[in-house]
C-alpha cells in the first residue's frame, strides 16, 4: 500500500509544520507525515523548512541564531490565514510525542545543506529513539553525507535520499551505506528508475505531487510513498483505486 506523506502537514489548507497541519493531516486519513528539522542556537530541535524566519514567521533573521525561548512566540500561523495566527513553531521532541500513537510513518528531513548544524543527526536519532520511534521514522536529506551518517550510527534506521534528478548509476546510492529509499522528484520519475530501484532493493518515495492528474499517474507506479500538501486528495485516490481492484 502507498504510504500517503502529508508534505509539511496539510500544507495546502493549514500553515506549514504547524502542529495544527499536522493534526488535520491526520484526521484527512494521511499514513504518514513530511516535515523538516533545524536546530536554534541554544541547542532545541524545531520543525521549520526555511533557514529563515522571514517567510512562514512574524520573525526575522536565521534559525539557528535565535534561542528557543525566542521562538515560542512567533506566530507561525498568519502568513497562511489570520485566523491561524496562534500557531507556533513546533518542537521535534513535541512532535513525537503527539504522532507515537497514531501508527503512521513519519518523514525527518534534515535541512542540513545550507547551515551545517554539526552532529544534528546524533541528536535527531536520540529523540526518535527517546519516543520509541525507531521503526516508524524515515530520515531524509538532501546532504546525502547527513544520511551516511545516520546509518553509520544507526543502522536500523531508515534513510531517504532526496534527489530531484536521480542519478544514472544507483551504486552511489548504496556505497558506503546502503540506502533504504530515494526520494526523487516526480518531475523526473520514470518507470525504468522505478524498476532499477526495485531490482536493488530500494525504496521510491515520490516528492510534491498535488495536481490530481499527476496523483492518479504515480498511483499507478509501483511506488512505495508519495509526498503531497494535498493529503485528503490522495487518500481519496487511493480509495477510489482500492475499490476499483475489488
Amino acid at each position: 500500500m502507498i504510504v500517503n506523506y502529508a508534505h509539511r502537514g496539510a500544507s495546502e489548507s493549514y500553515p506549514e509544520n504547524t502542529m495544527l497541519a499536522f493534526s488535520k493531516a491526520i484526521e484527512m486519513g494521511c499514513t504518514g507525515i513530511e516535515t523538516d528539522v533545524q536546530r536554534t542556537k541554544d541547542g532545541v530541535l524545531v520543525l521549520i523548512h526555511d533557514e529563515y524566519l522571514d517567510r512562514t514567521t512574524d520573525g526575522v533573521g536565521l534559525v539557528c541564531e535565535k534561542k528557543y525561548e525566542e521562538l515560542t512566540s512567533l506566530d507561525a500561523g498568519s502568513f497562511k490565514d489570520r485566523r491561524f495566527s496562534t500557531c507556533r513553531i513546533p518542537t521535534l521532541r513535541s512532535f513525537l510525542q503527539f504522532v507515537k500513537n497514531k501508527n503512521i510513518t513519519v518523514n525527518l528531513e534534515i535541512k542540513n545543506s545550507i547551515v551545517k548544524y554539526k552532529d544534528i543527526e546524533i541528536e535527531i536519532l536520540y529523540e526518535v529513539f527517546r519516543a520509541g520511534l525507531e521503526d516508524n521514522v524515515i530520515i531524509s536529506s538532501f546532504n546525502h553525507s547527513s544520511i551516511f551518517k545516520i546509518k553509520a550510527v544507526c543502522p536500523r534506521i531508515k534513510v531517504g535520499a532526496l534527489c530531484p534528478v536521480m542519478s544514472n548509476n544507483l551504486n552511489s546510492y548504496i556505497s558506503p551505506y546502503r540506502v533504504n529509499y530515494i526520494h526523487p522528484s516526480y518531475n523526473f520519475l520514470i518507470k525504468e528508475n522505478i524498476e532499477e530501484c526495485k531490482s536493488k532493493n530500494i525504496g521510491i518515495n515520490v516528492y510534491t505531487v498535488n495536481d490530481e492528474e499527476d496523483l492518479k499517474k504515480i498511483v499507478e507506479l509501483d511506488v512505495d510513498g508519495i509526498i503531497t500538501n494535498k493529503p485528503e486528495l490522495l487518500c481519496k485516490i487511493l480509495k477510489d483505486k482500492q475499490g476499483d481492484n475489488i
